[in-house]
């Protein structure tokens, strides 16, 4: 990516990016694993016998590709895609 490309993308105020097939535009720069979260199950509830899981691909540099956990963060860019599954425990 060149210069001009990263200036342009850090300045962009939202981005589109992909949830579980679903398109979302997002105002920021940088995503938390529970933002992901929450945009792609409107009735998300954290607590111990629900688990996410949450991968992502063609993201920027920073982070092109893997996987969130609870706490984490992950800078986006357009076109990104994340992958979203809940899990009951019980």
């Amino acid at each position: 990516m060149n210069t001009e490309t990263e200036e342009a993308n850090s300045e962009r105020r939202s981005f589109e990016i992909v949830i579980n097939g679903e398109q979302h535009v997002v105002p920021r720069r940088r995503l938390t694993f529970e933002d992901v979260v929450r945009l792609a199950f409107d009735d998300a509830t954290f607590n111990d016998d629900i688990v996410y899981t949450v991968t992502y691909k063609r993201g920027p540099e920073q982070n092109r590709e893997g996987s969130l956990v609870a706490g984490e963060a992950v800078f986006v860019t357009n076109g990104m895609i994340f992958n979203a599954k809940r899990t009951d425990k019980s």
